[in-house]
């Protein structure tokens, strides 16, 4: 029988995450620019405070809390870890660096406009992004690496297009299948209003716990832990441009923006799946 490889030290740190006061602030480390960080006591903290991470994706640390996600989520150097849908590469930036001496990453880019600039930016930073192994899929059509091999895959705030498109079980499925035995699926989702329906809620960008639990669930996963980390009762979920018109896109221009500034990021789930050993 296999377990997944965490330490005991790490499994105190999972448990105190929901504890932990979120950081605005990345700490300081002398790294010169265009460099992955090099291995210190606290790697996850060197790969947030690396001068290659963009400013701006910075100035969302107090919104996304990266350090306590990623800990709670039991990601560490030497770990195989997949993201899933990585966006414009905001957690790329911490992952790339956190794994690049030990351990591997891959991101599963779907065919379409995002994956041409998604590689346009692996390709602008290659002393630390040349270990990124892009993996591109066409949904529903999916499958993230060798079954088996993945310590952990992650996804950040991608469900609701996964229903949206139709592919959600897929999805699922393809995570299960890419996990080790006793690997960890790690989510973080906008959370809609509980017995919201997923397909109508995922219009708004918005899944209710409940939808992604049974959908994970149905794959075969295990529901491990949930947290609060990245909760903000603020967020009324109630919108007419969905969780779009909260920063950062605010996509009702400047109507009620200070509004939505005041909202902050949407309310979010964090729920820390495992593969039955």
């Amino acid at each position: 029988m296999r377990t997944i490889l965490v330490s005991s030290a790490l499994i105190l740190a999972v448990g105190c995450s929901k504890q932990a006061q979120p950081s605005n602030t990345a700490e300081s480390v002398a790294t010169p620019v265009g460099v992955a960080p090099a291995a210190t006591d606290d790697p996850l903290a060197a790969a947030l405070a690396s001068p290659t991470r963009k400013p701006e994706n910075v100035k969302r640390d107090g919104y996304r809390h990266p350090r306590e996600t990623l800990t709670f989520f039991g990601v560490r150097p030497g770990l195989n870890v997949i993201e899933l849908w990585p966006g414009g590469g905001w957690y790329t930036e911490v992952l790339a660096p956190l794994l690049h001496e030990q351990g591997t990453l891959s991101v599963v880019v779907p065919t379409g406009k995002y994956l041409q600039p998604y590689k346009d930016f692996i390709a602008s930073l290659p002393t630390v992004y040349d270990r990124v192994q892009v993996i591109e899929v066409t949904p529903p059509a999916l499958a993230f690496g060798p079954d088996g091999a993945a310590d952990v895959v992650l996804t950040f705030r991608n469900v609701h297009g996964w229903v949206s498109g139709g592919y959600a079980k897929q999805v699922h499925e393809a995570a299960f299948k890419a996990l080790k035995p006793g690997g960890v699926f790690g989510v973080v989702e906008h959370r809609a209003k509980p017995g919201s329906s997923p397909e109508e809620s995922a219009k708004t960008g918005y899944v209710s716990e409940e939808a992604e639990i049974a959908l994970a669930t149905a794959a075969g996963f295990v529901l491990e832990e949930k947290s609060e980390i990245n909760a903000n009762p603020k967020d009324t979920k109630d919108y007419a441009n969905g969780v779009w018109s909260l920063p950062p896109s605010f996509r009702g221009g400047e109507v009620d923006k200070e509004k939505f500034l005041a909202i902050g990021e949407s309310d979010r789930m964090t729920l820390r799946f495992k593969t039955p050993l």
